[in-house]
């Protein structure tokens, strides 16, 4: 699996992809499209040797990027790191997604990670069965903590251990 770091050029597409998950209510909290210039902060947050932000381009077109977050912002946490994913529609129920994360997976311990976490609403089975797949397991929920269109919905913490004790 060939994963590339996003360059600024990328942003438009990755907004892109982004607000198409918006109107499921399953991938984002977001409940309107975000812009580019909202999201280039977050962007320029990401750094390739600590916590980038990588794309997967098919016939030269990025159908699927993954991101390395902070987890918490707080130092003592420097070694775990959250994990997001976003598929184009079209680039969904191909593998695509295992295959992005186990890259990810691969590259962690070189960004000094030992623990990855993601967040997911708890009705979005497809991305849950993902993370599964991937050796994370499920440890915790935030029941209904999450309001869209009147409806509540809860969030559940899956992680994974890279390896047990002290990473250095």
């Amino acid at each position: 699996m060939e994963l590339r770091h996003a360059h600024e050029s990328d942003l438009p597409r990755i907004v892109e992809i982004y607000n198409a998950s918006i109107a499921s209510r399953r991938s984002t909290a977001d409940t309107e499209p975000v812009t580019v210039a909202s999201r280039l902060e977050w962007f320029q947050a990401h750094r390739p040797a600590r916590r980038p932000l990588l794309v997967h381009e098919e016939d030269n077109q990025i159908v699927g990027w993954i991101s390395f977050e902070d987890f918490y912002g707080r130092p003592a946490y420097r070694h775990t790191a959250e994990l997001s994913i976003y598929l184009a529609p079209e680039s969904q129920g191909k593998q695509l997604g295992t295959k992005m994360v186990q890259a990810a997976l691969a590259l962690a311990p070189e960004l000094g990670l030992s623990t990855l976490v993601g967040y997911v609403f708890s009705h979005n089975l497809p991305s849950l069965k993902l993370l599964l797949s991937c050796g994370f397991t499920e440890w915790g929920c935030l029941p209904d903590v999450a309001e869209m269109d009147d409806k509540e919905y809860s969030v559940s913490i899956l992680g994974k251990r890279l390896h047990e004790g002290n990473p250095r």
